[in-house]
This record gives structure tokens, sequence and C-alpha cells, in this order.
């Protein structure tokens, strides 16, 4: 199957040199793939150094700030690079969709221009963090829909679940709800509501986990409403720069601090790639009636390859497909 991806090259802090890096590797690692830049051609073609076979750029001037206002960038900057990356799945010219840019308009364009799959009340943002073990769970909603009722939050387990399946290869993903205690009935109205709708769902569902205990893997999804998902994603990021910050001023304290994390710098290393986010591509807006990955505002090279090989694999796996017939299977109970 040959696959084609659309991405916004002028999206995020690093853009556009992190956008072309990770491009190159991700045209270096899959044979199958070729890949649409969508930016300024005066600024992409100097980058544009090696292989140029399976890239082609999409030109355009134009592009939407993170101080833009969402809705209203996307209807009246047609022309921006995001919005031509994702008008280039609504068009057929390609199978997904990315972007480091602004997560509002990015999740405005998705709407406007491709669409909610069928049965799918508000998409949710779901990116995948990591775990004790390394194997990571999927987060859903992060900030796409700030208030939620209970049924959105079925439908982001649904959703979030095939995803584990398919995209991450999970065999019969745990889901569990997000709430301020573990027993049945804790929680406000939403968290009640929705504890009875996910057990009744046929989802493995294993019931409330507590924000403290999600990176142990406690389960394959975790689903929320959307403030308090951002709330959740924004604390482990913070937790994790203050503790290497805090680290990294221990260990340069002193001479013998500095000896000391001589030896342990190759272990550092490694705890901080499991921390890393640049490993577990972007955050997926589920719930669209094609992929769209919104890679992380700081993203380098590696982090645009994770969201590269995150939409791929969301594209080979039908991730949409399979969600419309969950969703049916689910409506016609």
């Amino acid at each position: 199957m040959n696959m084609r991806l659309a991405i916004d090259a002028m999206g995020g802090d690093n853009a556009p040199h992190s956008i072309i890096d990770g491009v190159y590797e991700a045209i270096e690692a899959f044979s199958d793939l070729s890949v649409t830049i969508v930016g300024d051609e005066e600024k992409l073609k100097p980058l544009l150094k090696g292989n140029k076979d399976r890239i082609a750029i999409l030109h355009t001037e134009e592009y939407i700030s993170s101080e833009d206002q969402p809705v209203k960038a996307v209807r009246r900057k047609k022309k921006a690079s995001m919005v031509l990356a994702v008008n280039e799945v609504k068009e057929g010219r390609a199978d997904a969709a990315i972007s480091a840019g602004n997560t509002g308009a990015l999740m405005a364009a998705g709407l406007l221009y491709i669409g909610r799959i069928e049965g799918i009340d508000r998409p949710g943002l779901a990116p995948t963090l990591p775990t004790i073990d390394e194997k990571g769970f999927v987060l859903l909603d992060v900030g796409a829909n700030m208030d939620a009722k209970p049924e959105h939050l079925l439908q982001y387990a649904h959703m979030g679940s095939i995803y584990a399946e398919k995209v991450r290869g999970v065999n019969n993903p745990r889901v569990g709800l997000l709430n301020i205690g573990t027993e049945e009935g804790k929680g406000n109205e939403l968290s009640k509501e929705a504890f009875t709708l996910l057990q009744d769902s046929g989802l493995n569902f294993v019931g409330n986990v507590e924000s403290r205990d999600i990176l142990f893997n406690e389960a394959d999804v975790v689903v929320c409403d959307g403030f308090s998902g951002n709330l959740v994603l924004k604390t482990i990021e913070g937790t994790a720069l203050t503790m290497f910050k805090m680290l990294k001023e221990e260990l340069t304290s002193s001479l013998t601090s500095k000896m000391a994390a001589g030896v342990l710098k190759p272990k550092l290393k490694n705890l901080k790639n499991k921390l890393d986010y640049s490993e577990y591509g972007g955050a997926g807006l589920f719930g669209l009636r094609a992929p769209v990955i919104k890679a992380h505002g700081s993203s380098n090279g590696r982090a645009v390859f994770s969201a590269i090989k995150q939409a791929r694999m969301m594209v080979t796996g039908n991730v949409v497909s399979a969600i419309q017939t969950s969703l049916k299977q689910e409506g016609d109970q």
C-alpha cells in the first residue's frame, strides 16, 4: 500500500527545520511513504538536501500562529499551511494530515474540512503517555472539549480502545475512568454516570483510576473530560521537566556531585528517554473521518518522525473504519 501524508511545515516552535528532519527520517524508514509538505517554498527548498523523490511541496506563504483565534483563523486564512494540509485529506490527495501548530485551529480545520464520524458527538484529543514499564497508555480527552457528557466519555473509550488495539498492538485494552478515587460511586455526576455506561459497554472496563496511578500502567486507555485531561497532561510534563532540572542542579553543585553524575549519566539518559514525548508521537484527533495528528508544539525532528509513524499506523490499521464499525455495532445493540 502506497501512502501519502500531508504535513504542515510552518506549524510549531521549531518549524520548518524540525519538520524537514522528521520527514527525511520517515522517508528513509518507510519505503511505501510519500509526503506533501505545505509551506513557503523559498524557506523549504534549501532544506531539501537529500532524496526528494517522494517529497512534494505545496506552496503557501500564509500560516496560522499560536496567537490566532482558532475558528476565525481557519475561516479567514484558507491558504494557511495547516488548512491546506487538512484539505489535502479532504480532497483525497493524502491519507492523513499532521501539524505541530495551533491545536484549536487544527481541531477546527479537521471538523470543517474532514468532518466527524457518524455517531461521534465530539472528537477527542488523545496522546500516548509513558508508563513505568515503558508500555504507555492513551489519555483522552486532553483539551479538545472542556466540557463533556457521560456519552462522550463512552465514545472516547471506544475510540481509545480501538486505537490501542490497532495501532499500539494491545490485546483487549483495559479502559479506566479518571477519578478522585477507585471506589465505585466516587466523583461528580459526570463520573458516576460515565462509570455506569462504561460498565455496561462490553469494553474491558477496569473501573476508576486515580491520576497518581496512571503512570504505573493501571490501564491502557484512560478517559476523562478535556479540562481534567489537560491538567493531567500539563502536570506530567511539568513534573518531568522540574525533576530533571532539580537533578541537574544537584549533580552539578559540587566536584563530588559532578563525579557521581559522570557515573550515573547513562542511567539518567535512559530515564529521560523513557519520559521523552518525542518517542510517543503526537495526539490523535479521534472521531474525525480521516486521521489527523497534532504533534507537540516544541517537536524536534524525532518527534515529527514519531508523529508520522503514528499517522502511518492509523492508516494501515484502518482505525477510522474500525471506529465506525464499533459504533454501528454499539448502536445496533
